[in-house]
């Protein structure tokens, strides 16, 4: 009996310890597991992101592929939304540009809704994914309703950019329309998001567009849209400018979160990231202004409608695959709060102890000056230990009032790292101001530009160029640029400065600058030439092409896509470097917002040049539907002057700046 009572111990213990070992070895893995997962990153189901399994270059390639696809999408009838408008909605060509920059500058600023969005609630992730959706949807659906409702079909013949042949057919009768009839759905046939559905119902309800033109003869005398049409119309554009706010301020940084910023190849990668996402946007629209508008122009915008529809259909399975390497930054809540906190509290502190001998110091200094905390920033992602907390000397001191020892609000309650936090984003904040006079510039590749070339010959041997597909110039400067400076300008520039940038963020961003300016100066020149050809040739007052072949727009688009390249991906890195983790997002937001501005700031010089040239008693310079008649080699002018100005303005910022951490050399091993 003891025999087998010893014997059946002996059999649990065995049994118990045959089960503790995988147990144990479990618990080892999940320990091993914890200590290699990505300190708040998750991956697509909100889980810790695991370090060798989420992140690094093989997730930023996927996103790097969708920015083809998502921009070839969005510039594929937008490069000539500037001659739909003066053509088939009337308006005079000055006022198209304003619209066309309105337009493409409320989707680009909408950018900052889609970074806060990521920032405080969602992840880059599901903000891509959400606006991905909302542009797909009605894309799809759209056509689907008409086709079964067979109330309305539309082929479109167009020989671009002066002859469209137009046949609808309404409930089952065919009705045809004069060569200048509008075309609604040619000005966005790519259907963003539900602005394609109102553009569609204006084109399908004739009391919503304007009358048609039946001759070029009486083309001067074509009624503007106005009134509920022209709501209509706006409504439509910037309902598609809605939906891609959301991809412009989620992609960027979805991208630049997946590298490990404490290595140095982890800075090195992050930093070829952004170059090759320019590189990928040019793609985008390589295709866009080449084979889509071909398409449009042989096969019909109909055809252009399904290349745009397939491309966004295709980006967002593309995007999915990736899901498994992929790695997100967690929210930690809305960076708005804390700036405005950080505000309200100094102010009120401020004023609260104003009659104070010691209100310029009204704070604890222990949590201030002498504690420091640290974290992992740095100009590159260098890694160091930056003092949150600086003395009043060396920071905004107006902010350091908002820390104190006993708060009377708890609302108002400030970390000293919230602080800090804040004052990084002020100083970063004249940088920005400073690039959106160089967006302005960059503004006219889409307006002025393409209406010049549009007055010019642009047959190159047997092949006629559409002047919608002008921008193909910058874009292929863009792509021969960008791998150039990333493979031979930077390795050469590390080997010289010892240092890991080699080209710092704000030198990257002040050469853009200089581009421009010149950039300027060369379309001032170039539009002088094409106005005494036009007036050598007595075709001032006709539409004829001009004898001078539209190459010599190439010139402005040589500079100003080179300035593209340094500005651009200079500003991505620079603001996501430099801005405090819990706002990188909404900081990388504000390269696309100071494209918006750049538009915005066109559409407000054209219209204030018009209303001061004309009330002292000489024509505007921009105004009217003859191009040859404008004054546009002025406008250059003063936007040469303007951009000279600029430089100067950013100099003065940039030599004051001080980066969140200290590069290091080359030499260094790094953290």
């Amino acid at each position: 009996m003891v025999r087998f009572h010893s014997l059946f111990l002996s059999v649990v213990v065995a049994s118990r310890h045959s089960l503790l070992i995988p147990f144990t070895r479990r618990r080892c893995r999940m320990k091993h597991t914890s200590l290699n997962t990505w300190e708040g990153y998750v991956d697509w189901r909100n889980r810790p992101a695991v370090r060798g399994r989420h992140g690094g270059t093989l997730a930023a390639t996927f996103v790097l592929v969708v920015e083809v696809l998502e921009n070839l999408a969005f510039l594929a009838n937008a490069s000539n939304l500037v001659l739909y408008l003066s053509k088939f909605m009337h308006f005079s060509p000055s006022s198209s540009a304003n619209i066309v920059t309105n337009f493409m500058g409320t989707a680009f600023l909408l950018a900052l809704l889609g970074g806060f969005l990521a920032d405080a609630f969602l992840t880059t992730y599901y903000i891509y994914l959400i606006s991905a959706s909302i542009e797909f949807m009605p894309t799809f659906l759209l056509p689907m309703s008409v086709v079964a409702s067979r109330e309305l079909v539309e082929t479109v013949s167009v020989n671009f950019p002066f002859k469209v042949t137009i046949s609808v057919v309404i409930q089952g009768q065919a009705i045809k329309r004069p060569d200048d009839a509008p075309n609604m759905c040619s000005c966005q046939s790519y259907c963003f998001d539900l602005g394609l559905l109102v553009l569609t119902i204006q084109a399908r309800v004739t009391s919503l567009k304007p009358p048609a033109c039946f001759s070029a003869s009486t083309r001067i005398s074509c009624e503007q849209v106005d009134g509920r049409k022209a709501v209509v119309l706006f409504a439509g554009l910037y309902l598609v400018a809605l939906g891609v706010g959301g991809i412009k301020g989620s992609l960027p940084p979805h991208g630049a979160e997946q590298f490990d910023e404490k290595t140095l190849q982890g800075r090195k990668q992050r930093s070829a990231f952004f170059n090759y996402y320019v590189f990928c946007l040019s793609c985008g629209a390589l295709i866009a202004v080449t084979l889509v508008v071909w398409v449009e122009d042989n096969k019909g915008w109909q055809w252009g409608f399904g290349v745009s529809t397939a491309t966004i259909l295709l980006s967002i399975p593309i995007f999915l695959v990736g899901s498994p390497v992929y790695r997100t930054k967690v929210p930690i809540g809305s960076p708005i709060t804390t700036i405005f906190k950080v505000l309200a509290a100094a102010a009120y502190n401020t004023y609260r102890f104003r009659n104070s001998s010691n209100s310029a110091i009204g704070m604890d200094t222990s949590r201030t000056s002498d504690t420091t905390e640290t974290r992992d920033q740095g100009e590159g992602g260098n890694t160091k230990r930056m003092e949150l907390c600086h003395t009043p000397a060396e920071s905004i001191r107006f902010l350091n009032r908002a820390v104190k020892n006993k708060t009377a609000n708890p609302m108002l309650e400030c970390t000293a790292e919230q602080v800090e936090e804040v004052k990084i984003v002020l100083r970063i904040l004249p940088i920005f101001v400073s690039t959106i006079m160089l967006n302005c510039c960059l503004a006219q590749l889409s307006t002025f530009s393409v209406q010049q070339a549009s007055t010019m010959n642009t047959d190159l041997g047997s092949l006629r160029v559409p002047p919608a597909s002008l921008p193909v110039f910058p874009v292929i400067f863009i792509m021969v640029l960008a791998p150039i400076y990333n493979h031979a300008i930077i390795p050469f520039a590390r080997r010289v400065t010892k240092s890991e940038m080699g080209i710092t963020h704000l030198q990257r961003i002040g050469t853009g600058l200089a581009l421009s300016v010149v950039a300027m100066a060369v379309a001032a020149l170039v539009e002088t030439k094409r106005k005494r050809v036009a007036a050598d040739s007595g075709l001032v007052n006709s539409t004829e092409p001009l004898p001078i072949t539209f190459l010599w727009i190439a010139l402005q688009y040589l500079f100003l896509g080179s300035a593209d390249v340094f500005t651009l991906a200079g500003m991505m890195e620079f603001f996501f470097t430099e801005a405090p983790k819990s706002m990188r997002s909404l900081a990388t937001s504000l390269s696309w917002a100071s494209l918006a501005m750049g538009y915005y700031l066109s559409s407000v010089l054209v219209s204030l040049i018009n209303t001061i040239t004309s009330r002292y008693g000489d024509t505007p310079w921009l105004f009217g539907s003859n191009l040859n008649k404008y004054h546009l080699e002025r406008f250059y002018w003063l936007m040469c002057v303007l951009s000279g100005l600029n430089m100067l303005h950013y100099l003065f910022w940039a030599n004051r700046y001080k980066y969140s951490s200290t590069r290091k050399s080359l030499s260094q091993p790094s953290s």
